[in-house]
């Protein structure tokens, strides 16, 4: 069932919203989180601490990143009239599954499959 034009314009504004955030998070991150003082007078531990706490952040924006090129390659599908199709079997993705995740690129089973493949790579 193809979507409409409203619901399509729906999943733009979440996912608008979804981007604004990260963004936002991202420049919050690197703005308080990656600024150390000059005067600030650390002991072994405490500096061990800090660039512990900057690995785990970078890790996150690293998956961070990862969603917001999902998120912008939807917004392109949307532009191009592709928005909402699988991208393996191109038929549509279900409204449910959007719903959930609107960056989606899969139908749930395609994604399935791919997950189960991703699987026995990981075993090998």
């Amino acid at each position: 069932m193809a979507l409409t034009q409203a619901q399509i314009e729906e999943f733009r504004k979440i996912l608008n919203d979804k981007r604004d955030r990260l963004l936002a998070e991202a420049k919050r991150t690197l703005d308080q989180e990656m600024v150390i003082e000059a005067d600030e007078r650390m002991d072994e531990v405490d500096q061990a601490s800090s660039e512990y706490m900057q690995a785990f952040s970078f890790r996150l924006r690293g998956r961070e990143r990862f969603l917001l090129s999902k998120i912008e390659h939807a917004i392109r599908k949307m532009d191009d009239n592709t928005f909402g199709l699988c991208e393996e079997c191109e038929e549509p993705i279900s409204l449910k599954r959007l719903q959930a995740r609107p960056e989606a690129q899969l139908c749930i089973q395609c994604k399935e499959a791919q997950e189960k493949e991703e699987a026995v790579y990981a075993e090998e």
